[in-house]
């Protein structure tokens, strides 16, 4: 089903989807299977599977010299979507990203997802790499979101990247992408950065998930904006809860939010991680709630390092 066909479904259900990430190399499904497996009781409504791009790393060899490799810690995604998908029967959604991977590498991707019949995807840049300064695409890469949303459009259309047709055209992808309510990063201000989000919805986006945030308000207030620039797709509110006490200083310095003042200040007063965590749980009950009642029909969460709090979360909610 179209993702975003169950985010304008209007049944009145509380809905709630989550992110996970591939498994780091050689380490088999185990432990992510048993992830969903504490989610699957809450029904739902798909699941969102990263994707990394290689990284370089040093290897000691003789001589005390180092070779540089570069490598990557969590290959799969597409695989391990596809074993999701018929593990759990939860619709998945893979990231497909520019970062790491040229317009060849791509169309691959779309060829090995729509043989699998997964049918939606969540399309963003990604990050730079580590030892960049900025983003820089590889040879033969995309640089911008839009670039590659147009070459899904094209696949959709029946042509591959150098313009050849394809014979049999398969099944239409449907796709997501990202937005902030904060701004991105690089955006020189909140206005240019929903324009740049107005331009994935008019080349076909057809929900925006939000990076995190910890003040609601926000959110309101982004959601208000959009809607006055003509921006009408779905926009689902990302969440994380609050779980480690170095996370007061890490999470804006990481995901570029503010925490809010009566959120920072309880946290100060925590004693432990364990405080830290229960808090966090607390906070994100409370924002869940007030999303909820304000109409919001579906609220993702960003499971890593928080596994345990989002399931009680989960319990309390849905």
């Amino acid at each position: 089903m179209n993702i975003a066909e169950i985010l304008t479904a209007g049944d009145g259900k509380k809905h709630f989807s989550f992110e996970v990430l591939p498994p780091l190399k050689g380490t088999g499904t185990e432990r992510l299977f048993s992830t969903i497996e504490k989610f699957k009781d809450f029904d739902p409504a798909y699941i969102n599977i990263t994707t990394h791009h290689s990284e370089f790393v040093y290897r000691e060899i003789e001589d005390g010299k180092f070779e540089r490799l570069r490598v990557r810690r969590r290959p799969g995604t597409v695989a391990v979507a596809s074993a999701i998908q018929q593990e759990f029967g939860v619709p998945v959604i893979p990231h497909v990203i520019c970062s790491g991977a040229s317009a060849e590498n791509i169309e691959y991707e779309l060829i090995d997802l729509q043989f699998l019949g997964i049918e939606n995807l969540l399309l963003l840049r990604g990050d730079k790499a580590k030892e960049d300064s900025r983003f820089i695409p590889v040879e033969g890469g995309h640089t911008h979101t839009t670039e590659l949303i147009e070459q899904v459009n094209r696949f959709n259309d029946g042509f591959f990247y150098d313009g050849t047709p394809i014979k049999k055209p398969g099944k239409k992808f449907a796709f997501g992408v990202a937005c902030y309510p904060e701004k991105h990063e690089e955006a020189p201000n909140i206005e240019m950065d929903m324009e740049y989000l107005k331009q994935k919805q008019d080349l076909g986006a057809g929900y925006a998930v939000t990076q995190l945030f910890y003040d609601n308000q926000k959110y309101f207030d982004f959601v208000a904006k959009a809607r006055q620039m003509g921006i009408t797709i779905p926009i689902v509110p990302g969440i994380k809860p609050f779980a480690k006490l170095s996370q007061l200083t890490v999470v804006p310095k990481t995901f570029h939010c503010d925490l809010p003042q009566e959120l920072a200040q309880e946290v100060l007063k925590c004693k432990t991680d364990d405080d830290a965590r229960q808090l966090g749980i607390e906070w994100t009950t409370e924002q869940c709630r007030q999303l909820y009642a304000a109409g919001v029909s579906n609220i993702h969460f960003y499971t890593v390092s928080a596994v345990d709090s989002v399931r009680e979360v989960a319990k309390r909610l849905l």
